[in-house]
């Protein structure tokens, strides 16, 4: 048995997806590896996300949550990377899904092109299981949780001490903006990737992005050495939340799907979390031409703020971070989708979306009236919050 379906798009609409569905047959093979599970039943669900194949399977133990990475985008060195990130996690009581062993005590399985991995099948509602990304939050209560649930991760994240990824695509960095020199960081950037380096559109727009969030590298630069390094989620969508219930009021129970994780700061993940639930950012795909339309939704955007603090208190020098934070740190994940879609699928058409859309176009729109509001909230945020005295 196959499960067909069809893949979220970047600009919001259905495709078929970059990789075929799981199917019953490579369940069943990987499966017999691992003997907490037995034999599958069945296979209940299809991720529409685009860049693995993923599914929840009903086992005769329970059910398992597997994915399917090719070996270009996730190898098991990629893989075992965010493992040790979700284990450490779990080991320190932060709600993320246990990453399940093999009989070899193995959790990155290569087999041919592909590597797998196998996830315990979380308790809770999957309540965004079908948003797409850039799409906001159907609650401000919602938002709140969020934030909550992303403190607590960061909390747990502490004394994770292990050093950045290798160069790999779809890794949601941040060492370009890092940089007191970030010309020379995209140089470096660009150079281990050798689908983006050869490619001189590339080198265009990338220059075209440096120049345009110059200003806000100026502004985050003093803060900079104040901030200190964490390993982060990087992809806070709601849909990466499990929730308890179905409801306006529903509580985040859980965080999943590490992917895009790597060490960066605390402000970048929660910036990425702004980046990713309060600007609907398919508006500006339909209408390029008038940023200004893009909804920001400023009340979802201070109820996270106000659910992080409750939990983990930003020091004035990671609030002020926070609105150039938000404007610059796309710009990585940008380029590393770029480097996917040239290095992994050859799609010049899918990769001129992420460094003309995404890169160039999320650096114009933060020079908009709209992108302004949503700066300069953050800015009278920083300025006007009460002071917790956490040091950073």
């Amino acid at each position: 048995m196959t499960t067909t379906l069809s893949a979220h798009g970047l600009d919001g609409k259905l495709m078929q997806p970059d990789w075929a569905p799981l199917t019953f047959e490579e369940v069943r093979a990987l499966l017999a590896q691992f003997p907490e599970f037995n034999e599958p039943i069945k296979i209940l669900t299809a991720s529409p996300r685009p860049f693995s194949a993923a599914s929840v399977v009903a086992t005769a133990n329970g059910k398992v949550f597997i994915k399917r990475h090719h070996r270009r985008v996730r190898d098991k060195e990629g893989l075992l990377e965010e493992h040790r990130f979700i284990n450490h996690l779990h080991s320190h009581g932060a709600a993320v899904p246990r990453v399940c062993a093999n009989s070899l005590d193995e959790t990155a399985i290569e087999s041919g092109d592909w590597t797998y991995e196998v996830h315990e099948a979380l308790a809770g509602v999957d309540l965004y299981g079908d948003a797409l990304s850039w799409t906001p939050f159907r609650a401000a209560a919602h938002a709140y949780s969020a934030g909550h649930a992303l403190a607590r991760l960061h909390l747990a994240a502490e004394g994770f001490d292990a050093p950045r990824r290798s160069p790999r695509p779809l890794v949601a960095s941040f060492t370009i903006f890092a940089s007191a020199n970030p010309g020379a960081e995209l140089n470096r950037y660009l150079a281990a990737r050798p689908a983006l380096t050869e490619n001189a559109t590339i080198r265009e727009h990338a220059e075209e992005a440096l120049e345009l969030l110059t200003p806000f590298h100026k502004v985050l630069l003093p803060q900079l050495p104040s901030l200190t390094p964490l390993w982060t989620h990087n992809d806070l969508h709601a849909s990466n939340l499990f929730w308890s219930d179905a409801s306006g009021s529903a509580q985040a129970t859980a965080i999943i799907d590490f992917g895009l994780s790597d060490r960066t700061f605390a402000v970048h993940d929660i910036a990425q979390a702004i980046e990713r639930n309060i600007i609907e950012w398919l508006v500006l795909v339909e209408d390029p031409q008038h940023p200004e339309q893009v909804p920001v939704h400023l009340d979802h955007l201070l109820a996270l703020l106000d659910g992080y603090e409750s939990v983990r208190p930003l020091s004035d020098e990671e609030a002020s971070a926070l609105a150039p934070m938000t404007a610059l740190c796309h710009a990585e994940f940008a380029l590393s989708e770029s480097d996917y879609f040239l290095g992994v699928l050859d799609s010049e058409e899918k990769a001129r979306m992420a460094y003309d859309g995404w890169l160039v176009g999320h650096a114009r729109w933060s020079h908009s009236n709209a992108g302004h509001r949503l700066l300069d909230t953050l800015r009278h945020w920083a300025a006007e919050r009460k002071p917790h005295g956490r040091n950073p």
